[in-house]
């Protein structure tokens, strides 16, 4: 018994239902057609492997018990853009209008769902502890103390390409959240191989170094610099862009029509 609450068990099953029926509601809340596939989601207990997050993530990187001291599970979803619009997003070397919208809409909807699962969760008794979907990063490093990514490839819901992407089952097209949590939520991967990127796995590829724009991406290094730049010219220049958030940073090349943009290509080997 918490503060008068009764701790009730609650399943990973339950949560991704609950999060598939959120997100399924959104073009009806908007009004319009929407931007997403059904959501997935991983999850794992906070043990020995979120240790290692200054090592391969930010040397600041926050543990799951920073967020959250109880915190006994972690739980990261994706939820995949829809077919067109990465294919919208495809041509040329700048992002389509609608890749922005969507970037903006999506980040409200992964704010909405972490905060509607943790009053899910709040309803059966655990506290949770969540961060913004995105901009929660050091501008000087260009590093997050929290990355989403990071975290998702920990619970096993992808594994990352040469784009710095977590390649999920369901690809790479789309955005990532996460949470921590009381509830002992157990042992949820998704992903099967110890690899999701045709590269990394020794098959040939590449396409998502050819398609940036700046040259940011190889198959050992990324310009996380020139990365950012481009991104923040995106934004400064394109007239398109100019009545979305100062904050919509994107570009989305190395995502577009890629092997891996909406599945695990590895899998198929």
């Amino acid at each position: 018994m918490k503060s008068g609450v009764q701790m009730d068990k609650i399943t990973v099953a339950e949560l991704r239902k609950f999060a598939e029926e959120f997100v399924a509601h959104e073009p009806g809340r908007l009004g319009t057609e929407g931007w997403w596939l059904t959501p997935i989601m991983a999850a794992a207990p906070v043990d020995e492997r979120f240790k290692q997050l200054p090592q391969i993530a930010a040397d600041d990187h926050l543990h799951p018990h920073d967020l959250l001291p109880t915190a006994k599970g972690v739980i990261v979803f994706f939820i995949p853009f829809i077919k067109q619009l990465v294919k919208e997003n495809k041509d040329g070397d700048r992002p389509c209008r609608n890749w922005g919208v969507a970037y903006v809409q999506t980040n409200d909807l992964i704010g909405r769902l972490s905060q509607a699962i943790s009053s899910l969760l709040k309803e059966h008794g655990f506290k949770s502890a969540l961060t913004p979907a995105t901009h929660n990063f050091d501008e000087a490093k260009l590093m997050a103390r929290w990355s989403h990514k990071h975290l998702g490839y920990l619970v096993n819901l992808g594994r990352f390409g040469v784009h710095n992407m977590l390649i999920t089952p369901e690809g790479c097209a789309g955005r990532l959240g996460s949470l921590v949590t009381e509830a002992q939520i157990g042992e949820h991967p998704l992903i099967e191989t110890d690899e999701a990127c045709l590269l990394k796995s020794g098959v040939e590829c590449g396409k998502c170094m050819q398609a940036c724009p700046v040259e940011a991406l190889s198959e050992n290094d990324f310009d996380r610099r020139g990365c950012w730049d481009r991104l923040n010219e995106n934004r400064d220049n394109l007239d398109y862009f100019s009545d979305l958030p100062h904050s919509t940073h994107v570009c989305g090349k190395c995502a577009a029509i890629m092997p891996c943009s909406f599945l695990n290509p590895v899998a198929l080997l």
